[in-house]
């Protein structure tokens, strides 16, 4: 009797158990036998876009989206010809009190020439004795001298670029390099005239002060290796317009940058990437190498013609200097044989203060004035002192010996002469964003052709 209650009660249990309700718009699942196709719930229509239909019932083709994007970007060319990244626009606030020192490359941190040579090279008609004995008789005989670097530097009997028919020297107080700078300079300048007999006067900005040094608001321009020079426009007078690449003539500032590569030992050409583009294609589609002008313009670090922001109205222009560097190298532990040129130059940092910078130096806080033209003792950050010393300096830094690279000529042309059957280029592109057009096809004039045989097909 007992058994029979227990089962009854279990069952009853069996048939209250909880089942999970299943929602009415969830079908269950259908298992398809293997001989039976998968059954499949009918799901509502997705809404498909009608086709196009012109007047004669005919579809329509619908432009494909890479079509419709190079229309977009066909609009926004026309609208901004010349893209530029926000970090690259010229900012004239800005770079009238710094033009150049987010981009200007230094030599303190890149030595020049990773390879020491053994001894002098450029000044090996010296001896030591002879150096030392005229540094202390008549330094003047010695000539221009390069001390230290670019950006912590000066100069010693510095030379001023003349006044010439070819060039405007636009600020003649500030016109001062090294020898080699100047005649540099000027076989650079000349041989444009050379090409171009009515090519307008060249505008010679800034090069250094007499004695070099800072000079504002450069970072370097210091030992009388870096020139600044103008771009050549139709006429003798500059544009001031800001996308001066419009407006240059492009065939004769390709004659200068050229003439700088050949006839210079130029160390570099800084110029903004719109300027180069220009001069690139123009250079490209009169036949210039491509692989020689990669090498100028293409080669990354190793490039001769690098961009720099806020050189888009300029070229600015560092040479090697093999006898004036080396002279300065030479020179440096014996300033203190001359008092006058035992000097030393200085950047001013937080909590410095006049009488710390003597004392570290030893020189003295009237040295300190007189040298540097201060009427008081108040120290900006970031100025540039002369440090006049009292014996000589143990630590100033010394530039590595110097080593001049080998000039980067263009190929030679080779035989069989080449005939360029397009007319010759005007020199000047009208937009500086598009890609100049391919150069023309060389046509080989095979030796041997009869008197009066034509060589075409």
């Amino acid at each position: 009797m007992r058994s029979s209650l227990l089962i009854l009660l279990f069952c009853a249990g069996c048939a209250a158990r909880v089942v999970t309700p299943v929602p009415a718009s969830a079908p269950a699942p259908v298992q398809a036998s293997p001989a039976t196709p998968p059954v499949e719930t009918p799901a509502a229509a997705e809404p498909q876009a009608t086709p196009a239909v012109s007047a004669s019932g005919a579809p329509i083709a619908m432009p494909s989206p890479a079509e419709v994007a190079a229309v977009v970007t066909a609009a926004a060319v026309r609208e901004n010809p010349c893209p530029v990244d926000a970090e690259d626009e010229d900012d004239e606030a800005t770079a009238a009190t710094d033009d150049e020192g987010v981009s200007e490359e230094g030599e303190m941190q890149a030595p020049l020439a990773p390879a020491a040579p053994s001894g002098p090279l450029y000044t090996a008609d010296l001896s030591e004795e002879a150096l030392t004995e005229a540094w202390k008789k008549d330094p003047a005989t010695l000539g221009s001298m390069s001390i230290g670097f670019v950006e912590s530097g000066r100069q010693i009997n510095s030379v001023r670029v003349p006044d010439d028919k070819d060039w405007l020297v636009v600020s003649p107080e500030i016109a001062y390099g090294t020898k080699e700078t100047v005649d540099y300079v000027a076989a650079a300048i000349r041989a444009v005239r050379a090409q171009y007999p009515n090519v307008p006067t060249l505008r010679v900005n800034r090069l250094s002060t007499k004695d070099g040094g800072y000079l504002r608001p450069h970072k370097s321009h210091q030992n009388g290796r870096d020139v600044d020079l103008g771009f050549y426009y139709p006429t003798a007078e500059p544009v001031r317009e800001r996308e001066r690449e419009r407006y240059i003539d492009v065939a004769m500032n390709w004659a200068l940058v050229r003439s700088l590569v050949v006839n210079t030992d130029v160390q570099m050409i800084l110029v903004d990437k719109r300027v180069m583009k220009v001069l690139y294609d123009y250079a490209l589609s009169i036949g210039e190498d491509k692989v020689w002008l990669d090498s100028l313009f293409n080669a990354g670090f190793n490039s001769l013609i690098k961009h720099a922001r806020r050189h888009r109205d300029h070229f600015h222009v560092r040479f090697f200097n093999g006898r004036a560097q080396e002279l300065g190298r030479r020179v440096a532990p014996l300033l203190a044989l001359q008092p006058d040129q035992n000097l030393m130059m200085y950047k001013v940092r937080n909590g410095d203060t006049l009488g710390g910078i003597a004392m570290r130096h030893n020189s003295s806080v009237v040295a300190i004035k007189k040298a540097n033209r201060m009427r008081n003792t108040f120290l900006s950050i970031g100025r540039r002192l002369v440090i006049p010393l009292k014996g000589p300096c143990t630590h100033c830094p010394i530039p590595p010996p110097v080593q001049l690279p080998p000039r980067r000529m263009p190929p030679q042309a080779e035989a069989p002469a080449l005939v360029n059957t397009e007319p010759a280029a005007s020199g000047k592109l009208p937009n500086p964003c598009t890609p100049a057009a391919p150069a023309p096809t060389p046509v080989a004039v095979p030796t041997g052709v009869p008197s009066g045989l034509s060589t075409g097909r």
